[in-house]
């Protein structure tokens, strides 16, 4: 009797068989391509051409190597994808609409319930306007009234850790290395304190101050204010590093750039200067508008930074050659702007504060989102440290602070 032939049932399992295969093959490609292109995120530039070697002894080290730079490249590519497994989120449109037009409401609608929670008001008295600042973490944050009420609190569980009224005006405030101690500039001196609101140090030094700026790796604080002097104040020892001389007039714009912590001045006469302690003169000084520097940012990589002039335009900058990528126009002159880590610019004139996605690498056409402030005027705002978030303070009685996890918007008064 002869055996019989493959039915259909058979025929039915080859095919799944192959159309499994087929699949997984399809699936391991596609991983293959997703790797490959995180490895490229990875790599030190080209490979080196060692076949062009005629030593043998060199060509075998070169070729070990790259051979180490590619497995470790891999490995890091690897270990991206398993710490950080998803894309950060962004507002997406579809068919007309746009996301400058998504409202604040529309978005915490939309969000999860961990991200609805953070949403709070915070209402203070009429000791404003405030000025900001949030720690390294981007836990707490800290206020500081003109009328002298200064506040450390964590935002995210809305404990209030201090609460101090120094009945005297408060021009800005800054945190230090964490949320131990900060300080605060007064009418006429510089005073630090310490978590509980306790008055640690008075920094004499540091007179008629209008901004200041920590460098949280060197433990120095900058102050810059009506005398046109930068000093630089080492927080470990209290010694006095270096006091700078601008010639250019009283200044209320200070920054440091993130990447190389030099210091950016913004002056009346439109020129931006950049300043390191061991120099008395400034490193670089560019013309920057045709008018008065109203405020400066730089971004996390160091090769971009971006000014605001009271000529209404907003520039964009190549750190690495001081020339300008390309400008915007505000209706307005912006009175501040500033840089997230993801690389979104934030500008805010009058009651409007406009968010532009890669704003800094090519030039946009229309903002990525926008916001109108119910009331009062804009003084100025900070992107929240690992947090997709804004906290900008404004020129009112009142302080609003709703927060989505795409965009948080936390004004201040």
């Amino acid at each position: 009797m002869e055996p019989a032939g493959p039915g259909p049932g058979s025929e039915r399992d080859q095919q799944l068989a192959t159309e499994i295969a087929s699949a997984s093959k399809n699936a391991k490609r596609k991983r293959n391509q997703e790797l490959n292109k995180k490895v490229a995120k990875f790599k030190r530039g080209e490979p080196m051409p060692v076949k062009q070697i005629a030593d043998k002894k060199l060509k075998g080290r070169m070729q070990h190597t790259e051979r180490l730079n590619s497995e470790a490249a891999v490995a890091a590519a690897k270990t991206d994808e398993w710490l950080l497994p998803a894309e950060a989120g962004t507002l997406e449109a579809e068919g007309m609409e746009r996301t400058w037009r998504f409202s604040q409401a529309d978005v915490v609608n939309e969000v999860d319930v961990g991200a609805s929670r953070k949403v709070f008001d915070l209402r203070l008295g009429g000791l404003g306007p405030y000025n900001i600042d949030f720690s390294r973490s981007g836990r707490y944050m800290l206020i500081g009234g003109k009328k002298g009420h200064l506040g450390l609190m964590d935002w995210q569980s809305g404990r209030m850790f201090c609460e101090v009224q120094v009945k005297e005006t408060v021009r800005d405030v800054k945190l230090l290395h964490n949320e131990q101690f900060f300080a605060a500039a007064q009418k006429k001196y510089v005073y630090i304190y310490d978590k509980r609101g306790l008055e640690v140090h008075c920094l004499k030094a540091h007179t008629d101050v209008r901004r200041l700026e920590f460098l949280p790796y060197h433990f120095l604080l900058g102050s810059v204010g009506d005398l046109g002097v930068l000093r630089f104040q080492d927080t470990s020892t209290g010694q006095i590093i270096a006091q700078h001389r601008t010639k250019m007039g009283p200044c209320d714009v200070l920054r440091h750039n993130p990447y190389n912590a030099v210091s950016l001045l913004g002056h009346a006469q439109g020129v931006v200067t950049m300043w390191t302690p061991n120099l008395t003169s400034p490193v670089v000084k560019m013309l920057a508008h045709r008018g008065p520097v109203l405020s400066v940012a730089a971004d996390s990589t160091g090769h971009r930074m971006v000014t605001t002039g009271a000529d209404g335009q907003v520039k964009v900058w190549d750190l690495r050659t001081y020339q300008p990528l390309h400008s915007y126009f505000s209706p307005s002159p912006a009175t501040w702007c500033d840089i997230s880590q993801r690389g979104m610019l934030a500008v805010g004139w009058g009651r409007r504060i406009n968010i532009w996605k890669d704003a800094l690498t090519s030039k946009q056409q229309s903002p990525y989102m926008s916001h109108n402030l119910q009331g009062g005027q804009l003084r100025d705002f900070h992107f929240c440290p690992y947090e997709v978030g804004l906290c900008c303070k404004i020129c009112r009685k009142e302080a609003v602070f709703p927060s989505q996890p795409a965009w948080h918007l936390r004004s201040l008064n």
